[in-house]
C-alpha cells in the first residue's frame, strides 16, 4: 500500500503544523486514495505517478475537512478533537490552505497541464460548494435539488477526480470515457453523501457518528429534507427543534419515519442501478488491458450507500 503522508513532506521548522498533520492523517480511511490506486493500477501507471495522485486526493480531502470542521464548529473528527479546537481556528485555516498549496506545487512538478487545470477546477468547486452549503444553514425551506447541487460540488467533485485524474495522465484522451466517468463520480458522491446523512439518524451508523449533529447545527441534510417533504408545516416547525432521535420520531411518527426511510433507500437504489448501467457502457470503451476496471468499479456504488459494518 502506498504511503500517503510522511512528516518529512513538510518543513521540520514548522513543528505545530507537523503535529496538526500527524493528528489529521491518523485514523483516516484513505478510501479515496485507494480508489485512485484501483484506477491507476488498471491503467498500469508508474508507481511514482500513482503515489502522487493518491497523495493529491488525500491532501485535498483533508484540507476540506479542516475547513469544514471549522465552519461547522464540529468538535470531533475521527473520534478526536478537531484541529480548530485543539490548535486554534487560525492554524486550522492555515494548515488547510498549506495542503492545497502543496498539491499545486507537487502537480506542477509532474508537468501535466490538463491534470493541473482539472485539479484547480475541482478545488474551486469544493470551495463554491462550501459557500453554498453555509448559506443553507437555518434555511428550513430548502429543496433536495439544492442539496444535490452542493453534494455534486463537494463530495461528487472528489469522486470524479479519483476516476478521471489517472486517465488524464495518458496521452490518448477520450472525451466519451471522461463524460461517463464524470457521471459515475457524480452518482458516487451523491450516494455517499446521502448515506452519510442517514448516519445522522443512526441508520447503518456502524462508525458511531454523533446523532442529529447536522440538525442541531441548524442544517437540514438530504434525509431531513426527504422526511419533511410530506410533513405538515406544524410538524416541520417541531422537527427542527428536536434534541434527540427519540423526540424526533415521536414528532414525525415512527411509522412515517420508517416508511420514508424505505422510500429514500428505494430512490437511491435506482441511482445505484444507473451507476451500474453507466459502468456497463464504460466497459465497451476500455482497452482490453483495462477491462478489469469495470469489475472493480461495479460494486462501489452499492457498498458506498448501504455501508457494511465490516
Amino acid at each position: 500500500m502506498l504511503k500517503i503522508y510522511d512528516s518529512q513532506d513538510f518543513p521540520g521548522y514548522l513543528p505545530k503544523l507537523n503535529h496538526l498533520y500527524d493528528d489529521l492523517f491518523s485514523n483516516g480511511k484513505g478510501f479515496r486514495s485507494r480508489l485512485v490506486q484501483i484506477v491507476a493500477n488498471r491503467l498500469k501507471l508508474p508507481e511514482e505517478q500513482t503515489s502522487l495522485l493518491a497523495q493529491t486526493i488525500e491532501f485535498i480531502h483533508n484540507a476540506s475537512l479542516l475547513h469544514d470542521d471549522l465552519i461547522d464548529r464540529s468538535p470531533l473528527r475521527r473520534s478526536k478533537t478537531t484541529a480548530w479546537l485543539k490548535y486554534s481556528p487560525e492554524y486550522a485555516v492555515l494548515a488547510g490552505d498549506y495542503l492545497l498549496a502543496r498539491v499545486m506545487v507537487n502537480l506542477s512538478r509532474f508537468g501535466n497541464l490538463k491534470l493541473i487545470q482539472f485539479t484547480a477546477e475541482m478545488i474551486s468547486d469544493l470551495l463554491e460548494g462550501e459557500w453554498i452549503q453555509d448559506s443553507l444553514v437555518r434555511d428550513y425551506d430548502i429543496k433536495l435539488s439544492q442539496l444535490d447541487r452542493v453534494h455534486n460540488l463537494k463530495t461528487g467533485s472528489l469522486f470524479k477526480w479519483c476516476l478521471q485524474a489517472p486517465f488524464l495522465t495518458k496521452e490518448n484522451y477520450n472525451n466519451e470515457v471522461h463524460e461517463l466517468l464524470k457521471e459515475m463520480g457524480t452518482l458516487l458522491g451523491l450516494l455517499f453523501q446521502r448515506s452519510d446523512d442517514l448516519l445522522d439518524f443512526d441508520v447503518r451508523n456502524f462508525e458511531g457518528k454523533i446523532i442529529l449533529g447536522d440538525l442541531k447545527s441548524g442544517y437540514l441534510n438530504s434525509f431531513s429534507v426527504f422526511l419533511l417533504e410530506k410533513a405538515s408545516s406544524e410538524v416541520g416547525a417541531q422537527f427542527v427543534k428536536c434534541q434527540s432521535l427519540e423526540e424526533l420520531k415521536r414528532t414525525i411518527g415512527e411509522k412515517y419515519f420508517n416508511e420514508r426511510l424505505f422510500e429514500f433507500d428505494q430512490t437511491n437504489s435506482k441511482l445505484i442501478d444507473l451507476y451500474n448501467h453507466l459502468n456497463d457502457r464504460l466497459l465497451a470503451l476500455l482497452a482490453p488491458e483495462q477491462i478489469g476496471l469495470h469489475e472493480e468499479l461495479m460494486p462501489l456504488a452499492k457498498a458506498l450507500y448501504w455501508r457494511k459494518a465490516n
